[in-house]
Formats: C-alpha cells, sequence, structure tokens
C-alpha cells in the first residue's frame, strides 16, 4: 500500500507542476527534466506514469478542467437570480482572477493549444473538449437572459458562449504579449459593456 500511494502521489506532483512550468515557459519549452526537477521526482518516475510529454500533456489539460471547473462551479456569480447578472457575474469573477504575475492568471489549455493544435492533435483535442466545455456552462445562463428579453437573434448561445472565451484567451495573450494583467482586465471591461448592449433596453427591437 505505501508504494501505491507514493507512485499517485508522484503522478499528481507530476501534474501539479506541469500547471505551473507550462504556463510559464510554454509547453514545446518544458522539458520532461524540468518537470520531474519541478515537481521533485525521478524520470522513472514520470514514465512510470506518462509514456511521453505528449500524454502528460493530455492528463495535464483534463487535470486543468477538473481544477478551474471546481473553481467556478462554487463561484459566487451563481447565486445571482437575473442569468444576465450571472453572466456579468462570472466575467467579472474572471477579472478578479487576474492576480499576481502572467503565469499564474492564464489559461494552461490556451497555452498549450497555441503550440500544438497542428503538431499534437491528442492534446488540442483535449484543449478543444476543456475550453469548449467551459463555454457550455454559460449556455444556459445565456439562453435563459435570452428568453427573459424576448430575443429572437440570429445567433446561438452556443456562439456567444465561446465568443467569451476567444476574448478571455485573446486577452491572456494580449497580457503576456505586455508582461501585466491590465490590458487583460480592459478586454473583460469591453466584454462586460458589449453584453449589456447586447441584452439592454430595445435588445429584441434591434435584433428582430
Amino acid at each position: 500500500m505505501p508504494k501505491v500511494a507514493t507512485r499517485q502521489d508522484a503522478r499528481q506532483k507530476l501534474l501539479d507542476a506541469a500547471l505551473s512550468v507550462i504556463r510559464t515557459k510554454g509547453y514545446s519549452a518544458t522539458s520532461v527534466d524540468e518537470l520531474c526537477a519541478a515537481a521533485g521526482v525521478t524520470k522513472g518516475a514520470f514514465f512510470h506514469h506518462f509514456k511521453s510529454k505528449e500524454e502528460l500533456g493530455v492528463a495535464a489539460a483534463n487535470h486543468w478542467s477538473q481544477i478551474t471547473g471546481a473553481l467556478f462551479a462554487q463561484a459566487p456569480y451563481h447565486e445571482h437570480a437575473d442569468p444576465l447578472a450571472r453572466i456579468i457575474g462570472y466575467l467579472e469573477f474572471r477579472k478578479a482572477l487576474l492576480q499576481g504575475g502572467v503565469p499564474e492568471f492564464t489559461c494552461l489549455v490556451g497555452t498549450m493549444v497555441q503550440e500544438s493544435y497542428e503538431t499534437a492533435p491528442a492534446i488540442r483535442e483535449a484543449c478543444n473538449a476543456s475550453i469548449s466545455d467551459h463555454a457550455a456552462a454559460l449556455e444556459p445562463d445565456i439562453e435563459a437572459a435570452m428568453r427573459d428579453r424576448a430575443l429572437a437573434a440570429d445567433w446561438s448561445a452556443a456562439s456567444l458562449a465561446l465568443h467569451t472565451q476567444a476574448v478571455l484567451q485573446g486577452a491572456f495573450i494580449l497580457a503576456k504579449a505586455k508582461g501585466g494583467a491590465a490590458v487583460a482586465a480592459d478586454s473583460i471591461d469591453h466584454l462586460i459593456r458589449y453584453l449589456k448592449l447586447l441584452f439592454g433596453p430595445g435588445a429584441a427591437e434591434r435584433q428582430s
């Protein structure tokens, strides 16, 4: 039993290390040796759990999805009665998470898919699933906000949910380029203003 616990602990340490190191250095620039050093495990332990760095990348994307999924599921914006307030609250929560250095608040799967979308299909699919599933969690509130405001739009809740993720991922890229969170916060503020206009007074008439 102790050996099994140790092996499982090594796998968890490697996944946690991947979240930190890959967001700091990028997937391509991160080596197995660096992951092992950050996790405090041997290379033998790495290859006991993962056949390759790509396999770890897929597992890291799934690990990221579990962690962030739990974080957002428990976030306070769900308490709002108005679905639009929940959507705005979600974005305000995302803005509040822009703390620390750039690697601390940027998205693991967004980072990995930019580098590996063509060269590592398994990672691309894991990242796509993570981003798409997160977007899908917003769809019920968007659909409810559309119903409440009698919107007969030529766009879908799914497309708007994915658009929020496009803005957020783009905001992370700008934060990396400029070396700080301010530009990402501005992008989120612009998205909030857009949604308030989209669902605001007269929205049904404008989109009919």
